[in-house]
């Protein structure tokens, strides 16, 4: 099992707003840019093919945007390449990593000095959710997907296992930037799954308040 002392101290980042990150869940990403052509280049030359997946944090009044403070690095485990030079990548989440500063440099992507400190968890084997209700939560899921026309394979929900389940709707489903982040942020999947119901809730109800509402145990 990884430990906190074999990731490096250096990552390169890929800010993409609104897309989400978790350990141990793959994220496909289509990469175009020369940018992050670069980026994918160079990181295949590493032992540790990591790349941080991170939200851009706008400046108020600017073009440009900070990073936020907290992302989540993915191992770059599958990717295949296209006629015109483009990749097909898939990213298997490691771990979250906090931002400790940006690194000036030379090459065309950002870069940043990272902590992997308080995220020891992210490298386990799994997240359990003890309190987890599968039943309340699959009918919660199934009015969210009827209200907005969405269809899925429920069988293959079912079955899946908690943190899966969890982690990949908190992926995939169409929430806020500053959702996401919520939800990337969380310190355990038991929260992660309180968020999840928050946001699935409130979107329930017309998102015409903002609260807590009653999660599910």
């Amino acid at each position: 099992m990884l430990k906190i002392a074999d990731l490096p101290e250096t990552l390169p980042v890929f800010p993409l707003t609104g897309a989400l990150l978790l350990p141990r869940a793959r994220l496909p990403l289509h990469i175009f840019e020369p940018r992050y052509l670069a980026m994918l280049e160079d990181c295949m030359k590493t032992s540790e093919r990591l790349i941080g997946m991170v939200q851009p944090n706008p400046r108020p009044g600017s073009d440009s945007a900070d990073l936020q403070r907290i992302g989540c690095a993915g191992r770059l485990t599958q990717f295949s390449e296209t006629e015109d030079g483009r990749y097909m990548v898939t990213l298997t989440g490691i771990s979250r990593f906090r931002v400790l500063e940006e690194v000036q440099g030379f090459t065309p992507y950002r870069r940043a000095k990272v902590s992997w400190q308080g995220f020891e968890q992210d490298l386990a084997s799994t997240d359990t959710d003890p309190g987890f209700d599968r039943e309340r939560f699959l009918g919660l899921l199934g009015r969210y997907f009827e209200t907005r026309n969405l269809s899925t394979d429920w069988d293959s929900l079912k079955q899946a296992e908690d943190e899966l389940l969890v982690n990949s709707l908190s992926m995939l489903l169409d929430f806020e930037p500053e959702d996401k982040q919520a939800l990337l942020e969380a310190p355990s999947l038991s929260t992660r799954r309180e968020t999840l119901v928050t946001l699935i809730e409130f979107a329930l109800r017309g998102g015409d308040e903002r609260g807590a509402g009653g999660a599910l145990q």
